[in-house]
């Protein structure tokens, strides 16, 4: 157990985390998320289909994408996600038109930010070495 993340008594992890998409913008978001992130996209459940959108798992990672009429993306929130390469995954991003925005704010940790086609921001961090 790492001390600094401390526990619960509820044993709290991460199943998914879910962004918001425009209506019909299903093909924009498996040109990114596959197409450019390379994640494999799974079927939803029937009764989860129905409402459009997407999920989408590779790795430890899982992002359920919704359709919201109206979408406003955030100009801060964002998911926080690991990455192995992180320049690999810059260089394919920039390579893709995709906006890469470095912060060297974050100690113990080289991080870029981008948008997806909904202007969803997120995060792609690696730890630094020791």
């Amino acid at each position: 157990m790492n001390p600094q993340r401390g526990a619960s008594l509820f044993g709290y992890g991460v199943h998914h985390v879910q962004l918001a998409i425009r209506p019909a913008g299903e093909d924009a978001a498996r040109a990114f998320y596959v197409g450019v992130l390379g994640m494999t996209e799974v079927e939803k459940p029937p009764e989860l289909a129905k409402r459009g959108g997407l999920w989408l798992r590779t790795d430890a990672l899982e992002l359920h994408l919704g359709v919201e009429a109206g979408h406003v993306p955030s100009k801060k929130a964002h998911p926080g996600i690991l990455v192995a390469d992180l320049d690999a995954l810059a260089a394919r991003l920039a390579a893709a038109g995709c906006p890469v925005e470095w912060d060297a704010d974050f100690i113990g940790y080289r991080r870029c930010y981008t948008r997806d086609p909904f202007g969803n921001r997120l995060e792609f961090l690696t730890p630094l070495g020791d």
